[in-house]
């Protein structure tokens, strides 16, 4: 019987994704639409899990001034203006583990506005 170490922060949230990621899963039709959130930026990717390739990708590094929630609100808009172009219409959103809440629900309420459907 050791001694239990902590779990760290980053840790959980990749055993919280790994567990959502079993009922989320995207196709060729309805890509998976995956958040990653870091300290200063935002990413939003398109993956189709079937192929198992990267359909699209923004990310808050091309995104102008202002601040962080601005900027995944911004992303938002822009993937779903590339899946626009690519035909694409719905969407599984993928958190990544992290809380609905924030710059998360910044990029999905952005992909909304652009018109895809979650």
């Amino acid at each position: 019987m050791g001694i239990k170490i902590p779990k760290s922060r980053a840790e959980k949230r990749v055993r919280r994704h790994l567990r959502v990621r079993k009922a989320v899963k995207g196709t060729s039709e309805r890509p998976r639409l995956v958040v990653y959130r870091s300290l200063k930026h935002i990413t939003a990717q398109l993956v189709d899990d079937d192929a198992a390739r990267t359909l699209a990708t923004v990310t808050s590094t091309k995104v102008g001034e202002g601040k962080k929630s601005e900027k995944s609100l911004e992303v938002g808009k822009q993937i779903a203006a590339v899946a626009k172009d690519k035909g694409i219409s719905k969407v599984v959103f993928d958190r990544g583990g992290y809380q609905y809440h924030g710059r998360v629900k910044a990029v999905a309420d952005g992909a909304r506005e652009g018109g895809l459907e979650f």
